[in-house]
């Protein structure tokens, strides 16, 4: 395997780099609060970045999320490519891509998902959807929501055709919402239903479950890896009775331990990212980046607000924003403990879900 990005993932990752460093400053994420950034998202558009992402592939996004995370971003790019175009690409019909991709690529369609399936949505033989969701992150932003029905079908519905849409907060400012399905109108994602012959692990919600697992690892990684370099910065300037705190074996070990973690996070799910890529087996991979990303993820975060000192327990300083984010994510799709347990019965029973 070779996790060498491409020029052109290469290219857009330092185009992202850079939109992100230049909008996504500490005063304009202040100014935002809990909601998105219009603005910061219409330059990501304009700039090509959602729509590349169908041809830069599931680690081509990996790269640029890990940009969103070092900045933490209020955006909702990774929902849109891994709920909207990655999975409208992958198990979308003709039909549906021809429709649904180009709105997606230029931003007038964002797509957040109702992810992991819950068992409290319904569809009828007619395709309308009733039930709640008490959580879907990006809602408020969302044209349409990417659904998970009780028996694991993927819906496509729009926003407008929900019966209600309640602002929920999380812990990190994801422009959350609480999702009331009542008949409403939906489109099933691809041409037909999914063989009932056909095994569980080749769903296409297994799939995109995975997908998004891998994908929030790479958000993670790149949180945790602001949470470290502002941590870094700050311990050598800081000076304790006449040294740099850096200088303090005690800090080295911390920041140590923490870079080791980030890179346990990203080459995990780079290595899942470039399975699925490949078309080769990645359900085990998806999920030991997701495991990484849990429990790595929150001791990163840790160490970075504890580097800090007392600033770190200021709820107003930068690097309390990478630690509500990595709280959140530790959390999103499956905390450590569910995704070990999940890891550990598909070894036993040696399925193996595919692209």
């Amino acid at each position: 395997m070779d996790f060498t990005p491409t020029e052109e993932q290469a290219a857009a990752r330092d185009l992202a780099a850079r939109i992100f460093g230049d909008l996504a400053t500490p005063e304009r994420l202040t100014a935002a609060g809990t909601d998105s950034d219009p603005e910061l998202w219409k330059a990501l558009c304009a700039a090509g970045l959602v729509g590349a992402v169908e041809e830069l592939g599931l680690l081509g996004l990996v790269l640029l999320l890990e940009e969103q995370g070092r900045t933490t971003a209020q955006v909702p790019f990774a929902s849109t490519c891994v709920y909207g175009l990655l999975a409208v690409a992958a198990h979308g019909s003709p039909e549906q891509r021809e429709r649904l991709l180009p709105g997606i690529g230029d931003g007038s369609v964002v797509v957040c998902g109702a992810f992991p399936a819950q068992g409290g949505v319904r569809a009828s033989e007619q395709g309308e959807l009733s039930g709640t969701v008490p959580v879907v992150p990006w809602l408020r932003d969302a044209t349409h929501v990417l659904v998970a029905d009780e028996r694991r079908e993927l819906w496509l519905t729009p926003v407008t055709d929900a019966a209600g849409v309640e602002a929920v907060e999380l812990t990190a400012p994801w422009s959350a919402g609480r999702l009331t399905l009542d008949g409403a109108s939906a489109e099933r994602l691809g041409s037909c239903a999914r063989s009932s012959t056909l095994p569980p692990t080749f769903s296409p919600y297994t799939d995109v479950l995975a997908t998004a697992r891998t994908a929030f690892a790479g958000l993670q990684a790149g949180v945790c890896a602001g949470s470290l370099a502002r941590a870094v910065t700050h311990v050598n300037t800081r000076e304790q009775f006449g040294r740099p705190l850096a200088t303090r074996q005690a800090v080295q070990l911390r920041a140590a331990d923490a870079h080791m973690d980030i890179e346990a996070i990203r080459v995990t799910a780079y290595e899942a990212a470039w399975r699925r890529d490949a078309g080769l087996p990645y359900g085990t991979h998806a999920l030991t980046a997701a495991w990484w990303a849990s429990e790595a993820g929150s001791r990163v975060v840790h160490t970075g607000q504890h580097l800090h000192g007392g600033a770190g327990a200021d709820l107003d300083h930068p690097v309390h924003r990478h630690f509500l984010w990595g709280r959140q994510l530790d959390a999103y799709l499956g905390c450590g403990g569910e995704v070990l347990q999940e890891l550990g019965e598909l070894i036993v029973g040696d399925e193996e879900p595919r692209p």
